[in-house]
């Protein structure tokens, strides 16, 4: 999946002096209060963290409680959707009027009835209903249904709550693509996703960050470099 990307960071985190006994844990700790929440400073949701330690303890904080700084780098994979990404997701409600699906089994998407193309018709069974493809009625998205839909806007503050859209070419029920588009069936037998030209292949990290917690803190101030991850779902 396009949005999947792998980053490595060098961090300092401070850990509070009741914390020496175990280092390595209290910097697990920490690092694991950022889980599935969006941060700036890495532009995505941090899915999964792998922390190596530099070297020694420094950087000694001045105050009533003398914080000691730990130098990690930090190896993340993090979901980080941008515009016209390329997402797949479950469908898990759908009306006339929209689709709502669930990415990597924790995001939300929602397509709107704009950004459904005319040929889609919604047909209600009973409790439940489908969208049929007038051009070809073996195209079906109903509850259950993969589907690959376009970014169209990603909403960080809601913890990147997406809006998606099926009117660009080879989106649509997963399934129906695997035998019916040629690109996406290239995609798939071949393993891998075409790249992006707007995947930020360098970034950087600044600023301090002081977590919730009292027994430490993450400080991010040296840069960092990522690199997209091709994985499909």
């Amino acid at each position: 999946m396009e949005a999947l990307r792998e980053a490595t960071a060098e961090l300092t985190v401070y850990v509070h002096p009741s914390n020496a006994a175990d280092v390595r844990l209290a910097v697990s700790r920490q690092l694991s209060t950022l889980l599935f929440s969006y941060e700036d400073r890495f532009d995505g949701v941090l899915l999964s963290h792998e922390v190596e330690f530099e070297g020694d303890n420094e950087d000694v904080l001045d105050g009533l409680v003398p914080y000691f700084g730990v130098p990690v780098t930090a190896n993340m994979l993090l979901f980080s959707p941008q515009p016209e990404m390329i997402l797949e997701g479950k469908v898990e409600m759908l009306g006339k009027e929209s689709i709502h699906a669930i990415v990597l089994g924790v995001f939300s998407a929602a397509i709107m009835a704009d950004d459904i193309p005319e040929m889609f018709k919604f047909k209600r069974r009973g409790h439940g209903g489908k969208f049929i493809s007038q051009s070809d009625k073996r195209h079906v998205i109903k509850k259950g249904s993969m589907i690959r839909f376009s970014v169209k806007r990603v909403d960080t503050e809601m913890n990147c709550h997406i809006t998606g859209s099926l009117m660009p070419p080879h989106t649509g029920c997963m399934r129906w693509l695997s035998v019916h588009d040629a690109e996406y069936a290239s995609e798939i037998s071949s393993g891998k996703r075409k790249p992006r030209d707007h995947t930020k292949s360098e970034q950087k990290v600044q600023g301090r960050t002081t977590a919730n917690r009292e027994d430490s803190m993450v400080n991010s101030e040296r840069p960092r470099k990522s690199r997209k991850r091709a994985v499909g779902e």
